[in-house]
């Protein structure tokens, strides 16, 4: 009985011994976020939806969910922009102070139209907390220039068009640094995300 006892003792070290290596790798890709590192954001100076200069400093020490898009869309922005409102609701409920530091923004790549008058109605039917930034049409291409936003105006005339614009939804640290691109949808996804990164 004594020998099989001493030959297992050398197994189940080896057996932790491995484990604990193909543990490592994957505690290294956990705490290294997906865009850690990229060249996304930066500073910006824009108009909010109450018709305030608002800079990227406004949002210092908070992480920042930024959505590209405009409020006459007939379908893409006001799907996704109410998926970002419910994933802020589902986080608000399973981490409030985490979700108290979270500020979902949607910046306008339409500026003709959005005004801030219009961004205010918008933002406000999708969550209390949803920030709306316009600005001048040079403005808006540098900032969207600086992550990685392209935008175009597309079929219409002066008094309806439509936008093509791509569609990305980013999490962005307290410092403006990229961490993650979030789901679309579910709602429950990007909240499992922003948990995910945000610490």
């Amino acid at each position: 009985m004594y020998m099989p006892r001493m030959m297992l003792a050398p197994a189940a070290l080896l057996a932790a011994a491995l484990s604990a290596c193909s543990s490592a790798p994957e505690q290294q890709s956990v705490a290294a976020p997906p865009l850690a590192g990229a060249r996304i954001g930066g500073p910006f100076a824009l108009i909010d939806q109450n018709n305030r200069a608002t800079t990227d400093r406004d949002f210092a020490g908070r992480y920042r969910i930024m959505y590209f898009g405009y409020t006459f869309c007939p379908d893409i922005c006001p799907t996704d922009v109410q998926n970002i409102g419910a994933a802020m609701r589902l986080l608000e409920k399973s981490d409030p102070a985490l979700a108290g530091r979270v500020v979902p923004i949607f910046v306008s790549i339409d500026p003709a139209r959005d005004t801030p008058a219009v961004l205010k109605q918008f933002v406000s039917a999708f969550h209390p907390r949803l920030v709306g930034l316009t600005g001048n049409p040079q403005e808006i291409a540098r900032v969207a220039k600086k992550y990685g936003i392209f935008f175009a105006r597309g079929k219409g005339n002066a008094d309806g068009y439509l936008m093509e614009h791509s569609r990305q939804i980013y999490l962005m640290d307290p410092a403006g640094k990229p961490l993650a691109l979030l789901p679309e949808t579910p709602p429950q996804a990007m909240a499992d995300e922003i948990t995910k990164w945000a610490k």
